[in-house]
């Protein structure tokens, strides 16, 4: 109930309407500075010194400010490592975002034990290649497809939608860089015309959209 942003005295009568439980504000607030103490202990905690994948992606929360609830974006770092299991490895808010942001996110990361990351996968973030170039510079950086077909559908008609996704289909589901490549020529020639965004978009990022083909496709599922 705090972290979505209610007072201390909102949680009180909270509690008293829905469970009839009479709980003091002075308690509230120990409960929430004890989980406060707990959460700066998991921020600061030591990593693995090696993850082969890493995702960034964000989440947009509500939060309480200067007595108002506003939307906040929060950053999340998702780790698995070397034996499969899922982390939460960072959580940042930000008002932006930018190559600073994220170099001092993963120079963070870095500094808690994070050696090295085999691939990076994100959405399209503002200046993450070049942070991930400076901090991690034997990184490979994937751009998330999912994130890269939804901008690509974002101002397609809705008469054409499911004809269009269908034809990017054959892009992201080939087996080698070349049968991509190929894929792509033909969905430029077929729908260029009336999208001409969509194809200059995978090929402004081609590189970092094709670097999971470089994998054994077990790898890739």
């Amino acid at each position: 109930l705090y972290a979505r942003g209610m007072t201390v005295r909102e949680i009180q009568s909270h509690l008293q309407e829905m469970y009839g439980a009479e709980v003091s504000p002075t308690l509230i607030s120990s409960v929430t500075d004890a989980v406060l103490d707990e959460v700066k202990a998991w921020q600061s905690r030591a990593l693995e010194a090696v993850y082969p994948i890493v995702f960034f992606d964000c989440l947009v929360v509500k939060v309480r400010q200067d007595k108002r609830i506003i939307n906040k974006s929060v950053y999340i770092a998702l780790g698995i490592d070397l034996s499969g299991h899922k982390d939460i490895l960072g959580l940042w808010i930000s008002d932006n975002e930018g190559a600073k942001f994220w170099l001092n996110n993963l120079t963070e990361m870095k500094n808690r034990g994070l050696m090295d990351i085999l691939i990076a996968c994100t959405d399209n973030l503002t200046g993450m290649s070049d942070a991930i170039s400076a901090v991690y510079p034997k990184c490979e950086h994937q751009l998330c497809i999912v994130h890269q077909i939804r901008n690509s559908l974002k101002f397609v008609s809705y008469k054409d939608r499911k004809k269009l996704a269908a034809d990017l289909k054959p892009i992201y589901q080939a087996i080698t860089e070349e049968e991509a490549q190929e894929a792509l020529e033909r969905f430029e020639s077929k729908w260029g015309k009336n999208y001409p965004q969509i194809a200059k978009s995978w090929y402004n990022n081609w590189n970092n959209l094709m670097i999971f083909l470089q994998y054994p496709e077990a790898i890739r599922r």
